[in-house]
């Protein structure tokens, strides 16, 4: 018992401490939560489903944006054309704040499973509608309103997606394996990108420009509406996470019955703190990730004169590289902890973005590869711990709607914008490296975040009970409180 005590984490053997002394006794085996098997691979599989059917539609739309802008303004120069297509993509991140201000406080009353239901068929409502929109040139100024307003309703949906698809696969989650099975969903994330992406290389591919004008570019937009039905099937099939079931303190109990609105003053007010670091990892993250899905397809083509097949397979192989590593990468967040990972890719961002997108630039086919793999591989460092590093900020009562705030408004001010401002900054500077110099920003906020970032690996999520993977574990955890509480009491002078 004394081995498992050295053995376990700073980190985690002060909260349990904490929580033991908070109690005035050890653990029992109902203080302990064990999820079972079967129900965590469906949470984990039906919520990653829906990340990757928000992000096949992000890389449909980022590979077809130069696409897009023929369609929908077809009478702009081509680069009007391109910053339009990214408006109208960027447009979608300002209703995301509204979404996960309606979302997230449902999600923290009636359940996230509920709620997450209803974000899929939104999503792929909305996706599914785009393959439908006339062209400008058949119904004039109207088309891109519509493409606008389906947009929106993405954007809205969006908002109450990935706040809540982190809050339940995290609350599914045992502690030691929190980091690994939570990458599961960027996973999702990633393949859905390179499903899109492949796919309108596969297009472009067999068509030729007219015809994807013409309706090839619809093609990819209606495939979500089977998926959707597919996803909603899932998700109605899971039941509500164990913490959301059980919460851990009743103070945290009596503040879920509280108003969206008291709810939202209790966040600026009391976690405030965990709230801008939570919006200092999104920020990260997510500059980076619009950086590489949203702006490098259209950087090539458009700045660099690239082609648009050797463009879309560049970022391909970069978005397969992120699948092979992401899961590995959340597996070494459980072991070495979440703050060494981003970190480590934090400062590699201010060392490499410079000669990484010198590599994008240059001539031939294995530099540019080389260069988009470095970008990938700091990119999966952060895609990888946040879906476990971001919920486990904040208490179960009010995570969903915490996360509401903190993700989409960091997400709508940092990270949709990113592929319009860079692209705007570029013509307007003509300096081609404005988008390293950006990322190196990223990187350093990234940095003077994680000093303040409290490390939660194989910690017990805020406000919910300690979960494990199987009763064999629970056994164990119940059997080294006893010895933890022992120690503390020793410590604390008592007998």
């Amino acid at each position: 018992m004394a081995r498992t005590l050295a053995a376990m984490p700073h980190q985690v053997r002060e909260e349990l401490t904490r929580r033991l002394r908070r109690n005035k006794r050890a653990f029992r085996k109902e203080d302990v939560s064990v999820v079972e098997a079967p129900m965590l691979k469906r949470a984990v599989s039906a919520s990653a489903l829906g990340n990757c059917m928000e992000w096949f539609d992000f890389g449909v739309y980022s590979y077809l944006a130069s696409t897009i802008g023929k369609v929908f303004f077809p009478d702009a120069s081509p680069g009007a054309q391109v910053v339009s297509s990214f408006a109208t993509f960027a447009a979608a991140f300002v209703v995301r704040p509204l979404g996960g201000l309606v979302f997230g406080p449902l999600g923290d009353r009636i359940g996230r499973q509920k709620v997450l239901a209803t974000t899929m068929i939104m999503m792929a409502a909305g996706t599914f509608v785009i393959g439908l929109i006339p062209s400008y040139g058949t119904i004039g100024f109207a088309a891109p309103i519509l493409l606008l307003l389906a947009r929106m309703v993405q954007g809205f949906s969006t908002g109450g997606e990935y706040g809540g698809a982190t809050t339940f696969v995290a609350e599914y989650s045992p502690d030691r394996h929190r980091g690994f099975l939570s990458s599961w969903l960027d996973f999702g994330t990633f393949v859905g990108y390179a499903l899109g992406s492949a796919l309108v290389t596969l297009l472009n591919f067999l068509l030729s420009d007219d015809q994807m004008v013409s309706w090839g570019w619809r093609l990819p937009f209606l495939i979500a509406g089977p998926l959707g039905v597919i996803g909603l099937y899932m998700r109605l099939k899971l039941e509500e996470s164990p913490a959301f079931q059980k919460q851990l303190d009743e103070h945290e109990k009596s503040l879920a019955q509280d108003s969206a609105g008291t709810e939202f003053k209790t966040i600026i007010r009391n976690h405030w703190r965990p709230l801008l670091l939570c919006m200092g990892i999104v920020l990260l993250y997510n500059v980076t990730n619009y950086m590489v899905t949203g702006f490098l397809p259209t950087y090539q083509t458009d700045t660099l004169n690239r082609s648009s097949s050797s463009a879309d397979v560049l970022v391909l192989i970069g978005m397969l590289w992120i699948v092979v590593l992401i899961t590995f990468i959340g597996r070494l967040s459980d072991r070495v902890g979440r703050r060494p990972v981003y970190a480590v890719g934090a400062a590699a961002m201010i060392v490499l973005a410079i000669p990484a997108f010198l590599l994008i630039k240059a001539d031939g086919t294995w530099l540019p590869i080389l260069g988009v793999l470095i970008l990938s591989t700091l990119l999966a460092c952060f895609a990888a711990p946040s879906a476990a590093t971001l919920p486990a900020l904040f208490p179960t009562a009010i995570r969903y709607a915490a996360m509401g705030i903190g993700f989409n408004f960091a997400v709508a001010a940092f990270g949709g914008t990113t592929p319009l401002v860079t692209e705007a900054l570029v013509n307007v500077t003509g300096d081609d490296m404005v988008p390293a110099y950006y990322l190196m920003l990223a990187g350093a906020i990234g940095l003077v975040t994680v000093k303040f970032l409290p490390e939660s690996a194989q910690v017990p999520l805020n406000g919910s009970q300690p979960m494990v993977g199987s009763e064999e574990e629970r056994q164990e955890l119940v059997s080294t409180s006893k010895e933890l509480y022992r120690v503390s009491q020793e410590h604390a002078g008592k007998p």
